[in-house]
């Protein structure tokens, strides 16, 4: 019966097992800043991403957009942590993790990554696999189910988004050869868009669709939207530091001039071409100054990052 008991409390009440353990040194400065950047990346999928798509998708498909953002985030992170931090975190393979980690095994609430909680870690780097399989819904938005979506999700993360993330972040093959990836430049949005770019090929044109007569549900949404998702973008960015110091300062600095940046730009190549500026036009030209400078946060000062910010605009807005 005692050890029945003994398991139920380690179970349910794991801090009882460490109270006493104090041979473990922690940086509080930096675990502070990461509670707080894990938050604002979370914040970015349910709110942000959902929005940002919800707006711009036709009214009769706005609910289940924001749904797919949504749930995309709810599916994704329990996938995270059942399976996928172990697929990328675990082991040093060339290519692919292993079991080791599944269900967080063999992580104590009092190991380390670096000056912060494994806990932590985990939880920041689950907000990571969790947005960039919400930023491929865009790609599909009224051509698929929501239940093929909720199927979707955790396959594409173990087994798409789990093995990039190894070779940049792992210990593979990409960060062997020298690689750079600050924030995710690679690992989330080429991976996403390259994804995204296959499905639409796939599934094809959307019904009763022409970019000439559908115009974008709410203009307000997306605003909003883009607003939370640059709001948690310093989060996104400078938190991949996991540190407080001057290459994390440096990054939400960078990250802010880059936005502007290619809000500008934006509006200028949009004033140019249509002799009017838009309000949605600004908010992707912010959105697309992030993106820019996302894999290079951590590696470039501020008058690098204005030519990012605004190529990034000013590329977006010609492809389009």
């Amino acid at each position: 019966m005692k050890k029945i008991l003994s398991t139920l409390v380690a179970l349910c009440f794991p801090f009882f097992l460490f109270a006493k353990d104090q041979n473990f040194t922690i940086n509080s400065g930096d675990s502070a800043w990461m509670l707080v950047a894990t938050t604002l990346v979370v914040l970015m999928t349910p709110a942000g991403l959902a929005l940002f798509y919800g707006g711009l998708t036709r009214s009769k498909n706005v609910l289940n957009t924001i749904g797919m953002s949504y749930a995309a985030f709810c599916i994704g992170f329990i996938t995270w942590i059942i399976a996928g931090y172990s697929f990328v975190f675990s082991g040093d393979g060339l290519f692919f993790g292993n079991f080791d980690n599944v269900l967080l095994n063999n992580i104590k609430v009092t190991d380390l990554t670096g000056t912060i909680p494994t806990y932590l870690f985990v939880a920041f780097q689950g907000s990571f696999a969790a947005i960039a399989v919400a930023i491929v819904s865009g790609s599909i938005i009224e051509r698929v189910k929501f239940s093929t979506w909720c199927i979707f999700v955790p396959l594409w993360i173990l087994f798409i988004y789990c093995p990039v993330a190894h070779w940049l972040w792992g210990g593979g093959f990409l960060s062997n050869q020298g690689e750079l990836d600050f924030a995710g430049g690679t690992v989330i949005h080429v991976n996403a868009g390259v994804a995204g770019l296959v499905l639409s090929l796939m599934l094809g044109k959307r019904k009763d669709f022409s970019f000439h007569s559908s115009k974008p549900s709410s203009i307000k949404l997306t605003v909003l939207g883009s607003a939370l998702l640059l709001f948690g973008w310093f989060g996104f960015n400078a938190g991949s530091e996991f540190a407080a110091n001057f290459i994390s300062a440096n990054a939400l600095l960078v990250t802010c001039i880059s936005a502007c940046a290619g809000g500008l730009s934006w509006l200028f190549t949009e004033s140019m071409d249509v002799k009017k500026p838009t309000l949605i036009g600004l908010a992707s030209g912010v959105i697309s100054g992030l993106v820019a400078i996302t894999p290079a946060a951590g590696y470039v000062g501020p008058s690098s990052s204005v030519v990012i910010g605004i190529l990034g605009g000013i590329m977006d807005i010609l492809v389009q």
